[in-house]
């Protein structure tokens, strides 16, 4: 949880040039850890059977040729130049891109949407409603639904890919040890192998306890490969600089025809770190609390687009540039090799300096693998917003840095797949074949769907966006050609991994939106409800109920089951819809949507809580406190609203009871301290719109007990003296201090899911089998939320799907 969080955006003025330089400094081991340690396995992977190192050095010049202009025209002028000004709210990649459409096109699959979701602060549009005049490119993909969940598996196949790439990336870094072949097999499998282990057994202290250290690692690599390529260029063959000519690309396709063609697929990992634009964020805001040499590492954050732009055009791309030239120049001059497989990094490095440019190298593949991990988790978090992924345990590893999350599941199963993928496959070769093909299928994704959002989001003319698809698309179907057509290679790998996290996702996708859509239309109408206590005898119990349910609307059919076999409910019902909507964030401020199920003496009330798809959902403990107080504002707020209102024209109460408002929170941040008592001096904001403050104290010290009390008071400068029911306002308040002190009970619907009859093979193997698989073995709703046994309540409920 991010203490800035809430107040923490960036300023629209420009930042100065030393925070500019500061902010730069410390992306070099957040964005480009994995970029950095490219050169490690590039020529060796490229080299590795299909071409041959001749004295002409023609296949040499060639693949420095192709190296120079890939990392010119993908990294340099696609994603730094355009793609990552595709950014939403400071956030990149593919779900970025998807969350832009899904808001400038109706386009999205998520359910539970509403008008009041676009006054978030977060859902920017690129360009006003009134100016956005429906083109016939966003007519045609809102028409056609085959087309929004085409888009969606798009996004999936990318996701996959970079989960893919989660599991190649700190396996084939860990191979690239400077060892002869002979010690390969009982030295560097093993160590690696351990290696590996240690590294995901740290996973769960978090990133920021050594992310310190991550920028310099990666700095001191950087500025090691450039002495290297400067010393080897300036005393083996200065004139190598000609081979960035790109007339050397044609002559090696010339001569190499076939083999040459396949090589590109080692070629293309030098642009591996290029995954990390697809699975973490373009940005970073560091605190002055947090400046100097302190880079704390985060899939989240805020880096301004000047500061990645800096760090990338004047150190890692001339840093890469120097790194391959030098190594081309050593093997310029030098042909007598045993094999292919010699033709790697260290071989160019001097005697003198080749074990502390090991220790180095094994220290920045550390941090590129690390860099990877990390975003795993971020990815598998996001997917479960989209409900495209089970639930499973997100654990907070920072009490500062907002998202910083740990997912145990998904590490100790990444950690078996890359020890796995390690032991089977053995050497750099397989792996960098199948790390090509998932690196190149992410960049495919992401260049459709930035033409989509040149012209849906940035509103430009469909002819620029061709040309951009056209354009890269081509050169990046060349290199899925070459990863292709290796597929018994290693290239098998991704695909496989791809396919099984496609069949999970979508099973799960489809499974809850048919679920959703059981629900809505078995929900039951407010007058049942109202009408229920007169038919059988209702009791009302004394606490909170917090019924769980997807409708924004309706009372659910799981609480219909509940009091129609138990006829009682509690004094305090309220109806929880947790959704996600397409925004990376939501200030806490604008989290809660209260309002009324009925009239203010049926003591029921709606609560819907917004999350966008990088939040973490907040303990408990802090949902139950803040619930209340909500309650608490709304109740006042409702009063003086229904005061105003009294002199006008009969505001029907049916209106009053669907009526949602916007509770702001006295905390702008998202600071939820161990206690939770308020003063009296402390007011509560309320407000009808959409709301931010900031709050300069801290209210209560983490030192304290945990205090499950809340207290609020009846401020008579908030409710009207002229109000004729303010008796009762203070009536219901007390009402809710007294079901608060009661206790609470969460009542989460215990769902098993079916097919109907008559329904398809497929069907029933992905709903019967598939998804009551998932559901039973992954983590229940209960568990997600965080509901404390003792206060659950289940009600059993059969789907027919």
């Amino acid at each position: 949880m991010d203490l800035e969080f809430g107040r923490d955006m960036r300023s629209p003025q420009r930042d100065s040039w030393k925070t500019t330089l500061l902010l730069a400094y410390q992306s070099l081991g957040v964005v480009y850890g994995d970029l950095s340690i490219s050169p490690l396995y590039v020529f060796k992977s490229t080299f590795a059977e299909d071409i041959q190192h001749s004295e002409t050095n023609e296949e040499i010049f060639g693949v420095l040729s192709f190296v120079f202009w890939t990392l010119t025209l993908i990294p340099l002028i696609k994603y730094v130049s355009i793609v990552l000004r595709a950014d939403d709210n400071g956030e990149g990649g593919t779900f970025a891109l998807y969350s832009l459409i899904c808001r400038h096109a109706n386009v999205s699959l998520l359910p539970n949407r509403q008008i009041a979701d676009e006054e978030l602060s977060t859902y920017k549009l690129e360009c006003s409603a009134e100016r956005t005049d429906k083109s016939r490119i966003k007519v045609w993909l809102e028409k056609h639904k085959k087309l929004h969940t085409a888009l969606l598996i798009m996004v999936l196949i990318g996701t996959c890919m970079v989960i893919g790439d989660g599991v190649l990336t700190p396996a084939i870094s860990g191979l690239e040890f400077s060892l002869s072949k002979d010690h390969r097999e009982y030295a560097v499998i093993p160590i690696t192998c351990v290696i590996l282990a240690f590294l995901f057994a740290l996973q769960h202290y978090g990133t920021h306890r050594v992310g310190f250290l991550f920028a310099p690692i990666v700095l001191a690599w950087l500025i090691c490969m450039s002495a290297l390529g400067l010393y080897n260029i300036i005393h083996w063959n200065p004139h190598v600089y000609q081979a960035l000519n790109p007339c050397y690309m044609f002559k090696f396709l010339k001569k190499t025809r076939k083999y040459g063609w396949m090589s590109l697929g080692g070629i293309l990992l030098c642009m591996t770190g290029e995954l990390q634009y697809s699975s973490k964020n373009l940005s970073r805001k560091v605190s002055t609390d947090n400046a100097g040499s302190e880079a704390m590492f985060a899939d989240l954050g805020h880096f301004s687009y000047s500061a990645i732009q800096l760090a990338f055009t004047s150190l890692v791309y001339p840093a890469l540039i120097l790194a391959y030239m030098g190594q081309a120049a050593y093997l310029s001059k030098h042909h007598d090799f045993y094999s292919n497989s010699q033709v790697g990094f260290y071989i160019a490095v001097p005697d003198k300096v080749r074990w502390p440019v090991l220790v180095l190298a094994i220290l920045a593949s550390v941090v590129g693998s690390q860099a990877i991990i990390s975003g795993t988790f971020s990815i598998i978090n996001q997917s479960q917003s989209l409900s495209c992924f089970p639930r499973v345990k997100v654990v907070h590893t920072s009490d500062k840095i907002h998202g910083q999350i740990y997912i145990p599941e998904i590490n100790w199963l990444l950690m078996i797949l890359c020890i796995a993928v390690t032991v089977g496959f053995r050497d750099t070769k397989h792996m960098g074949n199948a790390s090509g093909l998932a690196v190149i299928t992410v960049m495919l994704v992401t260049t459709c769907l930035t033409s989509l959002v040149i012209m849906l989001c940035w509103r430009r003319p469909p002819v620029l966006a061709l040309c951009f698809l056209l354009f890269f698309g081509s050169v990046e179907a060349l290199y899925f050609s070459a990863s292709l057509i290796k597929f018994l290679e290693g290239a098998w790998l991704p695909i496989l991994l791809a396919l099984f996290l496609m069949a999970v996702m979508l099973v799960w996708h489809y499974t809850t939106i048919k679920k959703y859509e059981f629900d809505l239309h078995n929900k039951v109408t407010l007058e049942w409800l109202l009408a229920l206590g007169d038919k059988l005898g209702m009791v009302r119990v004394p606490g909170i109920g917090l019924v769980y349910t997807d409708l924004t609307s309706g009372v659910p059919a799981n609480f219909s089951r509940f009091v129609t076999n138990l006829p009682a409910f509690h004094q305090v019902l309220v109806f929880v819809c947790v959704k996600s909507v397409p925004v990376p964030y939501v200030f806490p401020a604008e989290r809660y949507l209260i309002g009324r199920v009925g009239p203010p003496g049926h003591r029921s009330y709606r609560c819907i809580v917004r999350y966008g798809y990088r939040d973490v959902h907040q303990d408990v403990d802090s949902f139950e406190t803040e619930l209340v107080e909500s309650l608490a504002t709304f109740i006042k707020l409702d009063a003086s609203y229904r005061c105003s209102e009294a002199s006008g024209a009969g505001d029907q109460e049916e209106e009053r009871g669907a009526r949602l408002a916007v509770i702001g929170s006295s905390r702008a941040s998202y600071d939820i301290q161990d206690s939770v008592q308020h003063s009296s001096a402390t007011s509560v904001e309320m407000t009808m719109t959409t709301t931010r403050r900031r709050s300069g104290d801290d209210d209560g010290s983490p030192g304290g007990g945990r205090a499950k009390q809340v207290r609020f008071f009846i401020d008579s400068h908030v409710v009207s003296p002229e109000a004729a029911d303010s008796k009762q306002v203070a009536e219901e308040l007390e009402a809710l201090a007294a079901a608060r002190d009661a206790g609470t009970a969460f009542i989460l619907g215990h769902s098993h899911v079916q097919c109907k009859p008559g329904s398809s093979l497929l069907k029933r193997l992905a709903v019967d089998v598939g998804y009551n698989f998932l559901r039973r073995n992954c983590r229940g709703p209960d568990v997600a939320l965080r509901v404390p046994p003792a206060s659950l309540l289940e009600v059993g409920m059969v789907y027919v799907l």
